[in-house]
């Protein structure tokens, strides 16, 4: 008896050939592929080469050629049968048990696509008919091309056609019916087309084969706007992907795939050149769908219409999924404006502009924080409380341990931020100095810096910091350890800060240190007077009070540092989970709270 192919292909797809192969032969990357020594011939030079996208090797030296099943067959000696249940095992699959069952389904599965090859092959044609000019207009309008309309072997059903009866010709109508392509009339006894004076959108499986349609009307009508074929023995909602079967093949190129809502949103985002684009199947996304994705993308990017309904759908989508994410599988979501799906948005846009809202993506956890953050009311603590409770609870439910200690660290740090004990430093982090003096030096400060648009904050910082050491050099003298522990972001200011430093702690009287300084710096020293607007409020200041904003220029320093070392880690963390920067990161985060 013969292997199902749906078994077969299973295999496959649970098992990369480099997997396979690189359990005898040591492989290298290279580009797509991979290479090594030939196992069939004996070479010092690699000619044997892996490609796991187009999932077979081949051997330059000795013309050798395959799959997985081959591979075990010519170099362990196994016949085919043996082989498929090594790899089954390897791939986590029971082994398969055949019967007269098994066959019969076989047969009645190779009728079944015959059906639907059929039924597409005929009305992809009549979407070209001079006589069904609404729905390639239609089509059109929507910006797509013939080559598009005929790659996705898009159709038209018109209202009356006869095609019913040339399958009769051909197949049983019991073979037919359980297509789920016509359904029986109750009052009439007669068969009727489910996809009536509809655009059709060809569903395939893995193997390219069709097993089910998406229907779209044309015309305003009470009729739902889509329908798809109902479950049928071969087809199952929640485990299809429209159009995983192109995508998957560019799995070697990215590890990202954009998953939007419709057919129509998968067409046009195709049609504009981002061909990494699936959409799940007439349903709510399944952890049945996310983990045949995962098989090729590790990065797959949720986004839906820019609606209220959208957002609510994407929110149950993370909130379901969320459990499933580790280390290699993540979920990013990518948010549309409001009002549009992303085939408004392209034909509108275009790619360039697509791509760039991507870019903006959020990772699943930060995407759940957002959408519940984005509605609390931070003066409650009832609601604070309760989103504490719905945070902790979505975390728990990580099945990954190691991530689900690290997100829930994460979402800790965030909801200790909401309280005010734990608020942002910025409402008290000047409390020392203001006790001790009835002057608002800082503010004033602060407010000159705003003005300065062209600069950024820690920049201001340095030349400020530059300006008083420069000018108030006994200060600068006293704050030396101080000035030592930071370090300028700008490579002139830091250098110039350490020569300060230097000659200070050289014991060099004011007038040597003034010489050294002036020499060959006057460029930097003329930009440090020009963008240092604290020389206006230190005017007419006692010792004591220029030496408290020096301290509070340092500290300011040192928290704008650590500010953008959080950006940095967090950025890091996004892309890839590393133990060693989460530490770092919160250590950084509790510093902050601290100071």
């Amino acid at each position: 008896m013969k292997y199902p192919k749906e078994y077969l292909d299973e295999i496959k797809l649970r098992l990369k050939v480099s997997q396979v192969v690189g359990k005898t032969v040591q492989l290298k990357k290279r580009g797509k592929e991979f290479i090594g020594l030939s196992p069939f011939k004996n070479e010092k030079s690699p000619s044997f080469t892996v490609n796991d996208e187009k999932e077979f090797y081949h051997c330059f030296s000795s013309g050798e050629h395959g799959n997985i099943f081959d591979f075990l067959m010519k170099t362990k000696s196994m016949g085919f049968g043996e082989a498929v249940r090594v790899l089954a095992s390897e791939a986590g699959m029971q082994p398969y048990r055949f019967s007269n069952f098994d066959e019969k389904k076989d047969l009645r599965f190779k009728t079944y696509k015959n059906i639907f090859k059929d039924y597409v092959s005929y009305f992809s044609k009549e979407i070209f008919n001079s006589n069904n000019k609404d729905p390639l207009n239609y089509l059109f309008k929507r910006g797509l091309k013939k080559n598009i309309i005929e790659e996705f072997q898009l159709g038209f059903v018109p209202w009356k056609n006869n095609f019913y009866e040339d399958l009769l010709k051909k197949y049983s109508a019991e073979e037919i019916e359980l297509t789920g392509l016509y359904y029986k009339n109750d009052k009439t006894g007669k068969y009727v087309d489910r996809f009536n004076s509809r655009i059709i959108f060809p569903v395939k499986n893995l193997s390219g084969d069709t097993i089910a349609l998406g229907g779209r009307i044309i015309q305003e009508s009470k009729l739902a706007k889509y329908i798809n074929s109902p479950e049928t023995e071969f087809y199952k909602k929640g485990s299809m992907i429209f159009n995983l079967d192109k995508a998957k093949d560019l799995r070697a190129e990215t590890k990202e795939v954009l998953i939007v809502e419709g057919y129509m949103d998968v067409v046009s985002v195709y049609a504009s050149g981002i061909k990494n684009v699936i959409a799940n199947s007439g349903t709510a996304l399944t952890e049945r769908q996310i983990s045949l994705i995962w098989k090729f993308f590790d990065n797959p990017i949720i986004c839906l219409d820019g609606d209220e309904s959208g957002q609510k759908a994407a929110y149950r989508i993370a909130e379901k999924l969320f459990p499933l994410i580790n280390e290699k599988n993540k979920i990013y979501f990518s948010e549309m404006p409001e009002g549009k799906d992303p085939d408004d948005f392209i034909r509108q846009n275009g790619k360039d502009a697509l791509l760039s809202l991507l870019k903006q993506k959020e990772i699943i956890q930060y995407f759940i924080w957002n959408y519940h953050y984005h509605k609390l009311d931070q003066n409650n603590p009832y609601e604070i409380s309760k989103f504490e409770k719905e945070i902790k609870n979505l975390s728990y439910s990580i099945k990954d341990e190691t991530l689900k200690k690290y997100v829930l660290e994460d979402f800790l740090e965030k909801i200790k931020k909401l309280t005010p004990i734990q608020s942002s430093r910025q409402n008290y982090k000047y409390t020392s100095f203001k006790k001790k003096k009835n002057y608002q030096i800082l503010k004033e400060t602060k407010l000159l810096h705003q003005k300065r648009k062209d600069l950024s904050k820690i920049q201001i910082i340095e030349f400020s910091i530059l300006f008083v050491t420069l000018n108030y050099l006994d200060i600068a003298s006293k704050r030396l350890e101080e000035l030592s522990n930071i370090e300028f972001l700008a490579e002139k200011n830091e250098s110039l800060k350490n020569i300060i430093i230097t000659s200070l702690a050289d014991g060099k009287n004011k007038e040597a240190i003034s010489m050294k300084i002036n020499s060959g710096h006057d460029k930097i020293i003329s930009e440090i007077n020009e963008n240092s607007n604290i020389q206006i409020i230190i005017k007419n200041k006692t010792n004591e009070d220029i030496t408290d904003l020096l301290d509070e220029l340092i500290q300011d320093h040192k928290e704008q540092s650590n500010l953008r070392k959080i950006e940095s880690l967090e950025q890091k963390l996004i892309n890839n989970l590393d133990e060693n920067s989460y530490s770092e990161l919160i250590k950084l985060k509790s510093q902050l709270n601290r100071e």
